[in-house]
């Protein structure tokens, strides 16, 4: 049905489009069993005492507002992280700010965190209780005069509703925000939200979310920091304010974040780098170009146990978890690997 109507969704603004891909969701009407496949628990993956019935996750970004949650849970994915969710309410940037650069399959967004705020979003999660793993990523909002803060009211908010919590310091779209890859500042904000952690007494588990544009001599340090201060995953990574020389398409001009095929390699190899340092102290959630069983597998080679998609999913629709999770589990099957924990970080096996 998706290659019926992605003409005409491809004709309409891009989040027009995303908005009827959310409201169609709401509908709900998904069968139970559509997309469903045999052998699934080959792909089963245990991490933070809880079991992913699947490496594959939609990465925040999609389900801002936690909306739809449950029906991506039907749709097949082992996860579903929503937000970026900020304390307060808020538009985000002025529109356009999604473009389509068809010819590189990719997407350039400046959304800005456009968010229903933490109060409606707590309440629409209490009243609909997830049927699947879900995290919770949060941010400080725009005109935020303490954007450290920020992200601790929203860490006391969903603590006790979330299956994990991802603290977003990576978009390139809110200002000041990367300034947290610098170490004084990530300690201090880490050393917070563990301290309220503490406080809580609270168990969840918290992962950092990084960008791709960081620079070579930070990424020991961060990774240090992170194995230090009870991080429990990294997410590498978010989209790209650079990387433009390659694209072909006229709209790559554009200011904002890159996502999509063209950052596939560069976080691979952002990937293989944090691996080198942190092996399997601490798990990688991987992110970044993943629209085939193919890209899935090499970022699990590169280092991830996790996987997380997006403009993926907006370039071959909703069937495309299901296509990468069959093709897998042959993969796997006919390798003669029993687990997925088996090929994690193994860069120097044959690729797909």
């Amino acid at each position: 049905m998706f290659s019926v109507i992605k003409p005409f969704l491809f004709k309409i603004d891009p989040e027009t489009a995303h908005n009827l891909a959310i409201n169609s969701l709401k509908l709900n009407c998904i069968p139970n069993n559509f997309f469903k496949v045999r052998d699934e628990e080959v792909l089963e993956v245990n991490l933070f005492g809880k079991k992913f019935s699947n490496p594959i996750g939609i990465a925040a970004g999609f389900d801002k507002s936690a909306e739809v949650y449950n029906a991506l849970f039907k749709i097949g994915f082992g996860f579903v992280e929503v937000g970026t969710v900020t304390p307060l309410k808020q538009f985000g940037n002025p529109k356009p700010r999604i473009f389509r650069l068809q010819k590189d399959e990719a997407l350039i967004n400046r959304l800005g965190f456009n968010n229903d705020g933490s109060d409606i979003i707590y309440k629409r999660i209490l009243e609909n209780r997830p049927k699947g793993i879900l995290g919770i990523n949060i941010g400080p909002n725009k005109d935020s005069k303490n954007q450290e803060n920020d992200f601790l009211i929203c860490f006391k908010k969903f603590f006790n509703l979330a299956d994990y919590i991802t603290i977003n310091i990576s978009s390139p779209n809110t200002e000041n925000l990367r300034d947290f890859h610098n170490e004084n500042k990530l300690i201090s904000l880490i050393k917070k939200i563990n301290q309220e952690k503490d406080n809580l007494k609270s168990d969840i588990p918290i992962m950092l979310k990084i960008s791709p544009d960081i620079e070579e001599d930070i990424i020991s340090p961060i990774a240090k920091i992170v194995l230090e201060n009870k991080i429990s995953a990294i997410i590498v990574s978010n989209t790209s304010e650079r990387n433009r020389e390659n694209l072909k398409d006229i709209k790559s001009i554009e200011k904002g974040g890159l996502s999509g095929k063209p950052i596939e390699t560069i976080s691979n190899e952002l990937i293989r780098k944090f691996f080198n340092i942190v092996k399997k102290q601490i798990p990688i959630i991987g992110v970044g170009g993943v629209d085939s069983a193919e890209s899935a597998y090499n970022k699990i080679l590169s280092g991830a146990s996790l996987i997380q998609l997006y403009t993926g999913m907006i370039y071959q629709g909703p069937y495309l978890i299901r296509k990468i999770k069959e093709e897998l589990i042959k993969k796997l099957k006919d390798d003669g690997i029993k687990n997925l924990n088996e090929i994690i970080g193994q860069k120097d096996l044959a690729k797909f």
